[in-house]
């Protein structure tokens, strides 16, 4: 991993935020960072010029969805994901255990760190020691996705970053199955290890995951195995809890036995008050669908209580106002609200792109101002000040 390294170059005296510098062999990114994601190798609203464009530095694929679609070793014929897609820059790829969880226990909106299962038709057939059994969503073909299988994928998609498979297990169930699911995700943790190591050409690296529910001392225990092990980064997964409050105290549990020179991820968060509570603990990365999501919903990331301007509503029909005053993305420079509403109701595709392009630039500028208030030494001041304009209940 001569191509790979992570430099903390600095530190808040009053908590674990940190900046850094993670160099990729396609690149640097300034951390913390906001990974966006490209599930299926595209963010479905945006060209990678103009994610570039807004500052972004890193985006994300998914192994499981790419496996079946188009098939990862078409990706590898085609040069890899950066050549593939031209997003010639640092990406990353998640192993598809996150799709263990969704598949096996709800649909997308009830896995997002907490919410209990629905009833749908589940396409996971079985876990066992050897992995993951699949019915594809596509042509209901079987597919075992095993630790070994799932580094063979991703090292034929070509991300920098990769992660081990892991079972993302849900927040409804008890503590004895989370325990035997932690112990399946460390011995499979171990063989895609074993993998990575066995093919290994120096162009990617490799994290491992800490998962552990809920619980203090399984998320303790996980978080000392995972430091033990030669990853070159480590994440944190899983299911976080029920709030907000549960989430972060479920972070600093993970956190407590990391291996702080490592550089953190945390897998499939991205809110405001999130980014500004979790940089605290040490995370160093973060990964979400959602700003891109609620631009397709007609949503526009903002400073208020629900983080986010609902463009669908008849308020602003008559507002004439950018999203935000003085904002420099290319929407609030050149778009009215009344515009974007006028888009947004007439399923006009651009209406989508523009809130899209407004919800990247405003999650670049987000990280960026979270590392200013690093740098400054003063953290915790513009740490309260963030939370403070999230409690606004107007959307002025």
């Amino acid at each position: 991993m001569s191509g790979f390294s992570f430099e903390i170059l600095s530190q808040d005296p009053g908590s674990r935020a940190r900046t850094g510098r993670l160099t990729t062999p396609h690149g640097t990114v300034n951390t913390p960072a906001f990974i966006f994601c490209a599930t299926k190798a595209a963010t479905r609203v945006a060209t990678a010029q103009q994610l570039r464009d807004l500052g972004t530095e890193i985006i994300l694929s998914n192994t499981y969805h790419l496996m079946l679609q188009p098939g990862s070793e078409h990706v590898e014929k085609r040069g890899g994901l950066q050549e593939f897609t031209g997003w010639r820059a640092p990406m990353l790829t998640d192993s598809g255990g996150f799709q263990i969880f969704s598949l096996g226990h709800g649909l997308v909106a009830d896995e997002i760190k907490g919410r209990g299962a629905r009833s749908n038709n589940k396409t996971l057939q079985k876990i066992t020691e050897e992995g993951a059994t699949f019915k594809s969503y596509r042509d209901g073909s079987t597919h075992t996705l095993t630790p070994e299988k799932a580094i063979t994928v991703q090292q034929q998609l070509g991300a920098d970053l990769i992660l081990v498979l892991d079972e993302c297990t849900p927040f409804h169930v008890d503590k004895a199955y989370t325990e035997k699911s932690m112990q399946l995700s460390h011995r499979w943790a171990l063989r895609s290890l074993k993998q990575f190591q066995a093919t290994d050409t120096g162009k990617q690296a490799l994290y491992g995951i800490v998962q552990g529910g809920v619980y203090e001392d399984l998320r303790a225990e996980a978080g000392a195995f995972i430091a033990s092990q030669p990853f070159f980064g480590q994440a944190v997964g899983g299911s976080l809890g029920a709030d907000a409050p549960q989430m972060d105290a479920v972070v600093g549990y993970a956190m407590k036995n990391l291996d702080m020179k490592k550089p953190t991820h945390l897998l499939g968060i991205g809110g405001i008050r999130d980014i500004w509570t979790q940089v605290a603990f040490g995370i160093d990365s973060f990964d979400c669908v959602h700003p891109t999501r609620l631009a397709r919903h007609g949503g526009a990331l903002y400073y208020n209580k629900r983080e986010r301007l609902n463009l669908r509503n008849a308020r602003y029909a008559h507002d004439d106002r950018p999203l935000i005053e003085g904002d420099g993305c290319p929407t609030c420079q050149q778009h009215s609200r009344a515009y974007l509403h006028h888009l947004v109701r007439a399923g006009e595709p651009l209406g989508y792109l523009l809130l899209a392009l407004h919800n990247i630039a405003f999650m670049n500028k987000l990280m960026r101002d979270v590392r200013a208030a690093i740098e400054s030494g003063q953290f915790a001041a513009h740490q309260r000040a963030a939370l403070l304009r999230l409690e606004d209940d107007t959307d002025d």
